[in-house]
């Protein structure tokens, strides 16, 4: 085939990609519809007034009630809810915070950085600890290390983080005062934080990459690849874990956009103003419009991780790449190789 043709199959390919991506983005609204719906309810129908909580006892039922006015707390529960959604879906408003009167929005993107860096750094360890123990775990199955680092992720994945990050505090802040005990301003303060996340999710991929590398090192073709001579590390990094990362990926994009959600307990622990942070002390306050705000930023950032995952599973695993391509242009592709 000439190379107008390969282009315009190339093209044809993309175009379809395109269109996966933008199904997938419509299949995000009725999500995010549900999740608001979800936590409109449960603050709407929660025990307490945000007035009396926002205002204190010394307020007067005036006060209270001219707070209920402002702030859109005195109709029903469709009301308020049609309300809301019609400012989120015409003028991108999430509302505005009763404690601080800033926009929630910009309250958001201005803690995102923070969370954002903090999920970046901890997944780069828990990516790069996992998928290496994992890979020689497989490789040396129920050897001593294999046994020991199973113990260890078992431990990794039942320990809490709170637990695990004041004993960090404790030890190498209080005793040893070699890191800063919160904030999160310089290298020194993300050590233990990012250990803190990193560790458990570590846990977490190192026990799918064994598993998901278990099941591929004992396939036909990774025998025929040793059998023709091929180096034990060339097997490994490029027949074998090539093969098993579509598992390994789903763990990690998970785990990724969990984080970007934010890390309620560890930022909590360690006072980093990032948006787990803010949610706690925006619930605690019965801050509706943040907590509300909030979730609703979590569950279209985790979309967003799911999107770019199963892009990323096109580019692992030609298999799945082949769906995004009609079957004539694929079967000309299978006749130009």
């Amino acid at each position: 085939m000439n190379g107008n043709g390969e282009n315009r199959c190339e093209g044809q390919g993309v175009s379809f990609l395109i269109k996966f991506i933008l199904k997938r983005l419509a299949m995000m609204i009725p999500v995010l519809i549900g999740v608001s719906f979800i936590i409109f309810a449960m603050m709407y129908f929660t025990p307490g007034d945000p007035a009396q909580v926002i205002l204190g006892d010394m307020a007067t039922e005036e006060d209270l009630e001219l707070f209920r006015a402002e702030n859109g707390l005195n109709g029903g529960f469709l009301e308020q809810y049609v309300y809301y959604m019609k400012n989120v879906v015409t003028k991108g408003d999430l509302g505005t915070s009763y404690t601080t009167k800033q926009p929630v929005t910009g309250e958001l993107l201005d803690r995102f950085p923070t969370t954002f860096k903090l999920a970046g750094i901890s997944i780069i360890i828990s990516v790069i600890i996992g998928i290496v123990v994992g890979i020689i775990s497989a490789t040396r199955q129920y050897s001593i290390f294999d046994n020991v680092c199973t113990i260890f992720s078992l431990i990794g994945v039942s320990m809490p983080n709170f637990w695990q990050g004041m004993i960090l505090i404790i030890f190498f802040s209080v005793y040893m005062g070699w890191f800063p005990p919160s904030g999160f301003s310089t290298p020194l303060h993300w050590v233990l934080p990012a250990i803190t996340i990193g560790t458990s999710q570590a846990a977490n991929i190192m026990r799918m990459t064994r598993s998901s590398m278990l099941e591929v090192i004992r396939q036909d073709y990774i025998r025929t690849a040793r059998a023709k001579g091929q180096k034990e590390s060339v097997v490994i990094w490029k027949h074998a874990l090539k093969n098993a990362l579509i598992p390994i990926i789903t763990v990690v994009g998970l785990s990724f956009g969990r984080l970007l959600g934010g890390a309620v307990l560890t930022e909590s622990i360690f006072s980093i103003a990032g948006i787990g942070k803010l949610m706690v002390d925006s619930i605690k306050l019965k801050n509706y419009p943040m907590v509300q705000g909030g979730v609703l930023f979590i569950a279209f950032v985790m979309c967003i991780v799911n999107l770019l995952v199963d892009i990323l599973y096109a580019y692992a695993d030609p298999k799945i790449r082949s769906l995004y391509v009609k079957p004539g242009i694929l079967k000309r592709r299978m006749r130009r190789e």
